[in-house]
């Protein structure tokens, strides 16, 4: 089986706050963002358009290089500081997660519907496979249920009916809806896809801890200040991101390497465009009619 922890706290929102209850080992998930086109300059947040990623791990953006080209083009990394964890758990894990994905077509179609309309990453769609593995029978002893885990208060506050003859919880669209909600909530607070991961086990309160305790907003950094079971929570989520995909994306990086995969990717194509447009230039006749 796989030893994952479902104990969740709510989240209540009150003057358009979120405040995390949490004790013990209780916790709430939430996570969300969304992606960004490599011919766009990093601005100052992450949602500017779409990053996606071909089989091989490789920015769509890039399909006007050649296959030569392409194989010295900027891939996602995984962080060092991941790397065994991810092969650990998987080595132990990857069985049931493959048994996980004979099942998940139709769980992750819905999901990808909804987190399109909401204009966050497909790809967190792995992290209901984290939280209940794609079952929305699954209820923890701290009381979190369906297919994301929320808690009561957490699913009210986003919307949802929670009462013993109507959990909406269990109802895979709506809960997947709150779950949307609560993801760009989360990540409007972090601008950043690791720390939004770990409010969404932990709740915020936890992570601003974390980071006024670092004096740092990178996931890596801070990592120490957060409980155990967040920090293998995040790891869990790349683990199982790169199991089913076969390598990264935007949602299994920090903000900075973000922006320094953006600035790789837009230098490659400079490199390949400028011969090109100086190329260009010179075709037209230096003696031709300025109307032509």
């Amino acid at each position: 089986m796989l030893k994952t922890k479902l104990h969740k706290a709510g989240f209540i929102i009150t003057s358009f706050m979120l405040m995390a209850a949490a004790s013990g080992n209780k916790y709430i998930a939430v996570s969300g963002d969304t992606a960004m086109i490599c011919k766009t300059p990093m601005q100052d947040s992450v949602f500017s358009g779409k990053h996606i990623f071909d089989e091989k791990g490789l920015c769509i953006c890039l399909d006007e290089l050649n296959e030569k080209e392409l194989t010295t083009a900027p891939r996602i990394q995984l962080n060092k500081q991941a790397s065994d964890f991810v092969t650990n758990h998987l080595k132990e894990n990857g069985f049931y997660y493959d048994k996980i994905k004979i099942k998940s077509e139709s769980a992750f179609e819905l999901i990808e519907n909804v987190f399109q309309q909401y204009d966050i990453p497909v790809e967190l769609k792995y992290l209901a496979v984290v939280e209940s593995k794609l079952d929305n029978r699954i209820v923890s002893s701290a009381g979190a249920a369906g297919l994301w885990q929320l808690m009561p208060v957490a699913a009210k506050s986003f919307g949802l009916k929670v009462s013993g003859k109507n959990d909406e919880r269990k109802n895979n669209y709506k809960s997947t809806v709150a779950a949307a909600k609560c993801l760009i909530y989360l990540h409007g607070m972090f601008d950043d896809w690791l720390l939004t991961l770990a409010a969404y086990n932990s709740g915020p309160a936890r992570v601003l801890s974390a980071i006024k305790k670092s004096g740092s907003r990178d996931f890596w950094v801070l990592q120490q200040y957060l409980p155990a079971e967040t920090r293998k929570h995040v790891k869990k989520f790349i683990s199982v991101h790169y199991h089913f995909e076969g390598h990264g994306s935007l949602v299994t990086m920090t903000k900075t390497e973000t922006k320094a995969h953006i600035n790789a990717v837009s230098a490659y194509l400079a490199k390949y465009k400028e011969p090109l447009i100086a190329d260009s230039s010179r075709t037209v006749p230096e003696t031709a009619d300025a109307s032509w």
